[in-house]
């Protein structure tokens, strides 16, 4: 598999750029680790050093003395050998625990900020780096995790993720912007697998007249004002993708608001001067870069980024995986992965197998194992999706029920991938400094509260939590989501959600956020979403999406029938003053967030 994007250079060239950018890296790292030591020392204050290290994806926890440490994955795709140095850092630093993201992101928790920089070596070492995944940066570059496989692709825009994330990374324009900007690609005809539409930038691959082009939306976010992109070009050229994109860069390091971090994002700016205003500036600065130059197309980047190749990789024999006599035929268990979270890929013969990671959450043994079977059964790398799941691609359709065997031994082979019992959630309180609720152990609750559903009607739902407003589990896109706040009550503190409703694609496959219902006591989350799922099942009309169930009966019956006597907790039940998975009282407690420093 070849694309015209792929750089015609040397061997000798590419080592010496391979060596310029070990380098480069190095050299940094140790920055990094002489500046952490000043810190440590208390010759600079924690104000001078928080962007510096935000920088270096070293963030804040609610916990003192720890940092989380963000990786990067770019387009989310990663080899056998790195998910294996993942294990590796999460057992150095962060107690054999690592956490997938919504953006395709590996985070490692509770991490000594003195043990940082060691991390950071271990991961370039195999390609990987951990810079620019926090701050006012451009954050992971998120692609289809399907690329390369699925048989509804237009073509694959991995090449194309892949040179758009090194191009902009660690450039004077893009260090210090008023705030985050986040980009996606998609390439597929049947779905969009990096919701597009909530991006700064978000791309589609279309094909016209035999040219290889790009659907480009900008302006799109979510977090408390959730906005929906807009479309800037129907056909973009792919070779100009990465010129297109800097000039939207361009114009928001000019106008974003620096003065506001609230106010800071791209959407804000086009709210505020409109999206004609916003299209004329981005063609400006287009031309511009069109006459004068910008920052060039990459013709290669770093071995190991990204984790594409343009020359086949090897595929597994299964030889190492567990022996299966009979295989698991008759298997109600199996059959259900199969249908679930299995897909014959476009090559003949070849399966991709999504893996439920709950929540994102693995061990170290777990990375390591998945990594083998990736490597034995597959084509030696794995495909984070935005539901905190992983891919394994090149599957031989024979190796299926080994596969399945060997997923399972490890406690990766449940079924139901992307279905509703595949809470997607963000760590909450666990960690963050800004979360108000732990919004995983209300997932945990969620999954037991509809373990069981077998019709195709509710199974086929998605429920996405998020523990504060900001929305990193991206609550507003999933027919059922929640967000995580407080109230008092006799003047005690009471955990709340917020409930929204209806979230997800509409029937012609385009992203709309949920409707907020109510503020619900966290107690009550659980309840309220079986009553609204088993109402549905009882009263949807023929053919009746979710959404559209929740557009015909309106927010009103929510809130004022259906859930109406679950808005108040009762002050003489102790357990309404509990988060979900505390024995003790809830007690509010935010520290200062750390996301744009």
């Amino acid at each position: 598999m070849t694309t015209h994007l792929e750089p015609l250079i040397g061997v000798e060239v590419r080592d010496e750029f391979n060596q310029q950018h070990d380098q480069t890296v190095r050299t940094e790292i140790e920055a990094f680790r002489e500046k952490a030591a000043d810190f440590l020392a208390g010759k600079i204050t924690d104000d001078d050093f928080r962007p510096y290290r935000l920088r270096f994806g070293c963030y804040g926890q609610r916990q003192a003395g720890v940092q989380m440490m963000r990786t990067k994955v770019p387009g989310g795709m990663m080899t056998a050998v790195q998910m294996e140095r993942l294990a590796d850092v999460s057992d150095f630093c962060a107690a054999g625990k690592g956490h997938l993201t919504t953006r395709q992101n590996m985070q490692f928790h509770f991490v000594p900020l003195e043990k940082f920089a060691d991390a950071m070596h271990m991961l370039h070492d195999v390609g990987m780096t951990s810079r620019e995944a926090c701050y006012n940066t451009v954050r992971n570059v998120t692609a289809c995790p399907y690329a390369g496989l699925t048989r509804h692709e237009v073509f694959d825009v991995r090449p194309y993720s892949q040179r758009v994330a090194y191009a902009f990374l660690r450039k004077s324009l893009t260090d210090s912007m008023p705030r985050k900007f986040k980009i996606a690609f998609d390439g597929c005809t049947n779905s969009d697998c990096t919701i597009a539409a909530i991006h700064d930038v978000g791309v589609k691959a279309v094909i016209r007249d035999g040219e290889r082009g790009f659907r480009v939306v900008v302006g799109g976010g979510l977090g408390p004002l959730p906005v929906e992109a807009k479309l800037l070009d129907e056909f973009l050229p792919a070779e100009r993708i990465v010129n297109r994109i800097e000039a939207v860069l361009r114009v928001f390091n000019q106008y974003g608001n620096r003065k506001n971090r609230n106010m800071a994002r791209l959407k804000f700016v086009m709210r505020e001067r409109g999206f004609d205003w916003l299209k004329e500036a981005i063609d400006k600065e287009y031309a511009d870069i069109l006459a004068n130059g910008g920052i060039p197309t990459p013709t290669t980047v770093p071995e190991g980024f990204g984790a594409h190749s343009s020359k086949p990789q090897p595929l597994g024999t299964g030889a190492q995986l567990p022996v299966v006599n009979k295989g698991p035929s008759g298997d109600a268990a199996y059959d259900r992965w199969l249908e679930s979270s299995v897909e014959e890929q476009k090559q003949t013969g070849y399966a991709m197998a999504t893996v439920k990671i709950q929540q994102g959450n693995m061990t170290s043994t777990q990375m390591r194992e998945i990594a083998r079977i990736a490597r034995e059964a597959g084509d030696g790398c794995l495909r984070v999706t935005v539901e905190q799941n992983l891919v394994l691609g090149f599957i031989q359709l024979a190796l299926l029920p080994r596969v399945y065997v060997a997923l399972k031994a490890i406690g990766l082979g449940d079924e139901g991938a992307r279905e509703i019992q595949d809470v997607v959630t963000c760590p909450g309180a666990y960690s963050c400094n800004l979360a108000l609720t732990k919004s995983m152990n209300l997932g945990y609750a969620a999954e037991d509260a509809v373990r069981g559903y077998d019709d195709p009607l509710l199974r086929n739902l998605q429920i996405n939590i998020s523990g504060c407003p900001n929305s990193c589990g991206q609550h507003w896109t999933a027919e059922i989501g929640f967000y995580g706040n407080a109230r008092k009550i006799d003047g005690k503190e009471v955990p709340h959600y917020q409930m929204l409703l209806g979230g997800g694609y509409d029937e012609q496959g385009v992203m709309r956020f949920g409707l907020q219902i109510m503020s619900l006591p966290a107690r009550h989350a659980t309840i309220a979403m079986t009553r609204v799922l088993e109402h549905y099942k009882v009263n949807h009309q023929e053919g009746e999406t979710f959404r559209g169930y929740v557009l015909r009966n309106k927010v009103e019956f929510f809130k004022k029938e259906l859930l109406a006597d679950l808005a108040k907790p009762s002050p003489s039940d102790p357990e309404m003053f509990k988060d979900w998975g505390d024995d003790e009282n809830f007690s509010l407690q935010l520290g200062r967030g750390e996301c744009a420093a």
